[in-house]
């Protein structure tokens, strides 16, 4: 089987990295020449090439069976191009590929700010700000590339951790700061090696339609922080119950759906 992977960052590296060990033959693109080289060792082929460059990305899709779409902004001020020039041109060139399936790696974000109430794949968007926005157009543009021959798969990301991306680099900044509100809204994270084997299984299983993505640990902020400062002996957190909460996303994410098409998690909290 042939699959490319559109961004090799911290989670297409890691699926490069696994689908050459199954002995699929993985494309890889990057935007430098520089990372090209160290794609290079665990891809078949790595291509240079932009989002919203239609020529060379459909060069990249010919023959294609699978396309793992996984970008990331480098800044605020890129997401539009980053994500939705991205998927705009990706579709246009699907349109005379083989791609039997898309898998796509969102974001919870879509849901915005529910006051900490539960959401699943039927609740409505509600993007909290223009970058909530995109994201959404993104998945729109995307889920319209499907057809009786193409199945398109989003999975909805938690906030994502692992190995280079550990809760204590993520949150030792924040250790014996004061932070406004009162910490209890909620939390959605994911672990690496979930999202790798969570691609998987949407590639194994030819999934259609968005899922939820996270585990179950469900943590408010304030707890959360309280659990990594405590296992790293770090000051807490002081709280500022007086000042509003400037997190957009408040939001406690059903992963029921991809549970119940057979997903096992592999970290299902966060093992403080």
């Amino acid at each position: 089987m042939k699959v490319a992977i559109i961004g090799c960052g911290y989670i297409g590296t890691a699926v490069a990295r696994y689908w050459q060990q199954l002995g699929l033959v993985v494309t890889a693109t990057t935007m430098t020449s520089e990372r090209a080289t160290a794609l290079s060792a665990i891809a078949s082929h790595v291509v240079v090439v932009k989002g919203n460059d239609p020529v060379n990305l459909q060069l990249v899709m010919q023959e294609q069976d699978v396309v793992l779409l996984s970008v990331g902004a480098a800044s605020p001020n890129v997401y539009e191009e980053t994500y939705l020039q991205t998927a705009k041109t990706l579709v246009s060139v699907l349109e005379t590929s083989s791609v039997k399936q898309l898998i796509y790696t969102g974001s919870y974000a879509v849901y915005g700010d529910r006051n900490g109430e539960w959401v699943d794949e039927t609740s409505p968007v509600a993007p909290a700000n223009s970058n909530g926005q995109i994201l959404r157009d993104t998945e729109q543009v995307l889920l319209s590339a499907s057809s009786p021959d193409r199945n398109v798969c989003i999975l909805r990301l938690g906030g994502i951790y692992g190995p280079g991306r550990e809760l204590e680099k993520i949150f030792g900044r924040a250790a014996g700061t004061t932070r406004p509100g009162k910490g209890n809204d909620a939390t959605n994270w994911i672990h690496k090696d979930d999202i790798v084997a969570a691609i998987e299984f949407a590639r194994t299983h030819r999934l259609q339609g968005i899922y939820n993505l996270v585990n179950d640990a469900y943590l408010t902020s304030r707890e959360l922080l309280d659990k990594v400062c405590e296992q790293h002996h770090l000051p807490k957190v002081v709280w500022d119950e007086s000042l509003q909460s400037n997190r957009p996303y408040n939001a406690r994410v059903s992963n029921r759906k991809l549970k119940d098409v057979g997903f096992q998690l592999i970290h299902t909290d966060f093992g403080f």
